[in-house]
């Protein structure tokens, strides 16, 4: 199956639609009155949708096994028609659009199961996805010409001693979205530095601030320090979600110290100085987080 560990939960819902189509009145009268001899027909159809959703990854090998957390079956009778409409919903890192297509499949198979005693022309039709939200669908537009800076704190790669690995992971990351990275920078961890840096950014008017290493509990790791004597609005949210996303990878994420707010129209997210903490930041955050120049501007939630 496909490695969707690296990304987080959203909510999830899909639609999916199947047609039965009768070849007589008197198959649709039966159904509505509740004469087809092998009982209920809508109940009993909608037991089995039911079931064959939460079966899905028992038959269909790439599909991973969710947690299915609503499931909702509509009928709708038009002339000789039957029209199923089914509902998923989940809070998980996958769609639900083959679960929902599923069910709905089996809807109709059981409708055409039941009926065929007393109707010979019972076709099905038209089994399809209507609607899908959640998940890359549903993301919001990445602004366009977003001036962004990678900044580097550390004393050793400053020196020449070692080499930058999680800057570069943040512009690869970055170029993935379609975001160039106008400045890149190496800085030592020292507070002032690090704030002449992020003034002389904000003065030529950079929007997006990413600042890596400097966040954990050495005596040199000031850069928390350097960018919340600077923030005017903090957002304590981001930092909050990239902790917990980490947090439920590798149990040490506590301990960054990470924070993130506006300076001005600028926004400032600091990094663990880490390839494997800039990356879990980066999945965790991008591209949800750019939502916020779009708030900035009045734009609804």
């Amino acid at each position: 199956m496909v490695d969707i560990t690296h990304k987080t939960n959203t909510l999830r819902i899909a639609t999916a639609q199947a047609i039965v189509q009768v070849s007589k009145p008197e198959t649709i009268a039966a159904i509505q009155n509740k004469t087809v001899p092998k009982g209920d027909v809508f109940e009993m159809a909608k037991a089995a949708g039911l079931l064959a959703v939460k079966k899905t990854p028992d038959l269909l090998p790439d599909c991973h096994p969710i947690p299915i957390e609503y499931t909702g079956v509509i009928y709708r009778i038009e002339e000789l028609t039957i029209v199923i409409e089914l509902t998923v919903k989940t809070i998980y890192k996958t769609g639900v659009e083959v679960e929902a297509m599923h069910g709905a499949s089996v809807v109709a198979l059981t409708l055409y199961d039941m009926l065929k005693p007393i109707d010979k022309g019972v076709e099905i039709r038209n089994i399809k996805l209507l609607e899908k939200k959640g998940g890359k669908s549903d993301r919001k537009a990445i602004p366009e010409n977003l001036k962004t800076a990678v900044i580097v704190c550390s004393d050793s790669i400053s020196k020449g001693i070692g080499e930058d690995k999680s800057g570069r992971k943040i512009i690869e990351k970055l170029d993935l979205l379609g975001i160039e990275v106008n400045d890149y920078s190496i800085i030592p961890d020292n507070k002032n530095t690090i704030q002449e840096k992020i003034k002389s950014l904000c003065g030529l008017s950079y929007q997006l601030i990413l600042i890596t290493g400097g966040t954990g509990l050495s005596p040199r790791d000031v850069t928390p320090e350097a960018v919340s004597e600077l923030i005017e609005r903090e957002i304590p949210g981001i930092a909050e979600t990239a902790r917990q996303y980490g947090q439920e990878r590798i149990p040490t994420s506590m301990l960054s110290r990470s924070v993130a707010g506006l300076i001005g129209e600028t926004l400032v997210l600091t990094m663990p100085g880490s390839t494997g903490g800039v990356t879990e930041y980066m999945d965790a955050l991008f591209p949800h987080v750019l939502h916020v120049f779009s708030v900035m501007e009045g734009n609804k939630h």
